[in-house]
């Protein structure tokens, strides 16, 4: 008997067991992505080390996949039409290796970030396929399970790239991590080969929006690269400006190329509903501090805790895989009390998390550190379900594809600017704390003298010449002004994390009004 490829043809092939095989293919695909989303974190101190450069350089390695993520979130449905679910899935694959291996092998920054986009663009394109195929293998009575594992499989991927990526630099080099996650990409692509249906569709209904993702694409790459590069140059130089200027014009170019019939991208009557509008303003707010905490716990962890890798990777793991667990739990609660009161919970567990880690300094004990993490991670399964049923429950049928897109999409921005942001505002916080750490390096500060005291004497019984002594005590006192200038922008940029979650209370609480309507 010859069976077809498409869904009912493979569940015919395999029998019910057919469910569970696809579903493993897809969230091993998904699952490996998303955990080399986050993997690089920890490598940032070892990558700016290998190239001498700073954080505004280092933090592409995120941002640009976050971006390019963003972007190539809004093809899938272009793409699925032409070429089908399972080529794609495979494509998607075979473009993530080969951005593995650009960024593994590459040797300037420029080419490890060049292998970030390619592997972002794979992940965005894989996103919604293995949402799509989810929907598919499971009846409609059931799909709720289906999401709970996928959200569940996205939490404990999240958690598990830094520690991976930890154990990976302290026993290898950070070139690996790139690498690490290959084996289970080849794994994926097998199983594709077998569970992914091949169907393609026969009539064109979409055309490829080419205005409006020329635009996006235009307003993603000026803004990144102006917040990225405004300390360095000037937020008032030339350069700057008209990247900012860029940026806002192709924004509100692809905003108005979405209205335009056929436009195919952004589906621009989703934010009529003021329900779902709410819930992508806290799905932009929430990505920008969600992501940027999990890029700045191991980063702190690392340059001002001076722990290992390893060991700055796993304080996010117990959160994450705790959240994990309850995420079945907190799926229900989201179906059974109005949306906004999950999410405005778990917002402010967030900012508590936040303003604990303000007050973290090389003197906290790793379990404190740890549990602060632990906090904010719970609070990650109390907002993800509300937030993803507030903004579903609004809408028809027809526009729950488009709509969940959206949603994704705005989660994903966020992510990007949060991260270029939060690097942005601790950059600008050590420069200003340490110009006045430095202004109070004056002969009349006791303290200064004593400290200086105490390295001519250590520099003397370790029979360092006499002409030495004041050059290399000064320059011990320069590193540690330079660390405690750091210390202090962390903890800002900690408590400016700590605002975003909270200003995400806002339109949380709008969900209360619109549903009352």
């Amino acid at each position: 008997m010859v069976f077809s490829d498409d869904t009912d043809g493979l569940f015919a092939r395999y029998g019910p067991a057919y469910r569970w095989m696809a579903t493993a293919t897809g969230l091993t695909a998904f699952f490996t992505m998303v955990l080399s989303s986050t993997i690089v974190n920890v490598a940032v101190p070892d990558v700016m080390g290998a190239f001498g450069v700073g954080q505004d350089k280092v933090q592409f390695l995120a941002t640009a996949f976050f971006a390019t993520m963003t972007a190539s979130l809004l093809l899938n449905r272009w793409i699925n039409e032409r070429w089908g679910q399972r080529l794609t899935f495979s494509a998607a694959l075979i473009l993530f290796s080969f951005g593995s291996a650009v960024s593994g092998f590459g040797p300037t920054l420029d080419f490890v970030i060049v292998g970030r986009i390619l592997q972002g663009f794979a992940a965005g394109a894989l996103q919604p396929l293995v949402m799509m195929l989810l929907m598919q293998v499971f009846p409609p009575e059931r799909r709720g399970l289906a999401m709970g594992l996928f959200s569940m499989g996205i939490v404990a991927a999240l958690g598990l790239g830094p520690f991976i990526g930890g154990v990976v630099i302290d026993n290898m080099t950070w070139r690996y991590i790139f690498l690490a996650p290959m084996p289970m990409v080849v794994i994926a692509f097998l199983m594709g080969l077998l569970f992914v249906p091949s169907i393609r569709s026969a009539v064109r209904t979409i055309r490829f929006d080419w205005l409006g993702y020329a635009c996006l694409c235009a307003a993603l790459f000026c803004l990144m690269t102006a917040i990225a590069n405004g300390q360095r140059e000037g937020w008032i130089s030339n350069e700057i400006v008209a990247l900012f200027s860029v940026a806002v014009a192709a924004g509100a170019g692809f905003v108005l190329s979405q209205f335009r019939p056929g436009a195919s991208l952004l589906d621009m009557a989703l934010f009529r509903n003021p329900q779902f509008a709410s819930a992508a303003m806290i799905a932009f707010l929430f990505g920008s501090g969600n992501f940027a905490t999990i890029y700045a716990f191991p980063v702190f962890s690392q340059l001002v805790q001076e722990y290992t890798a390893t060991l700055a990777g796993f304080l996010i793991l117990p959160g994450s895989l705790i959240a994990m667990a309850i995420l079945p739990l907190t799926g229900r609660l989201a179906d059974a009390v109005p949306h906004h009161l999950p999410i405005i919970f778990g917002l402010t567990i967030f900012a508590v998390s936040m303003m604990l880690m303000a007050g973290a300094d090389i003197d906290t004990v790793v379990w404190s550190v740890g549990f602060f993490i632990f906090i904010g991670r719970l609070g990650l399964a109390f907002v993800v379900p509300s937030m993803n049923g507030a903004a579903l429950s609004s809408l028809p049928p027809t526009q729950l594809s488009q709509g969940t897109g959206a949603i994704n999409f705005f989660l994903l921005l966020g992510g990007a600017c949060g991260i270029n942001t939060l690097v942005v505002i601790m950059e600008q916080r050590t420069q200003w704390h340490g110009d006045l750490l430095v202004a109070t390096q004056t002969a009349g500060n006791a303290a200064t003298r004593e400290m200086l005291v105490g390295v001519h004497g250590l520099l003397g019984e370790g029979g360092i010449p006499v002409s030495l002594h004041s050059p290399l005590a000064l320059d011990y006192l320069g590193k540690v002004v330079h660390a405690q200038a750091s210390t202090l922008g962390f903890q800002d940029g900690f408590t400016a994390l700590a605002l975003v979650f909270l200003f995400a209370i806002i339109p949380a609480s709008l969900l209360a009004w619109t549903r009352s309507r």
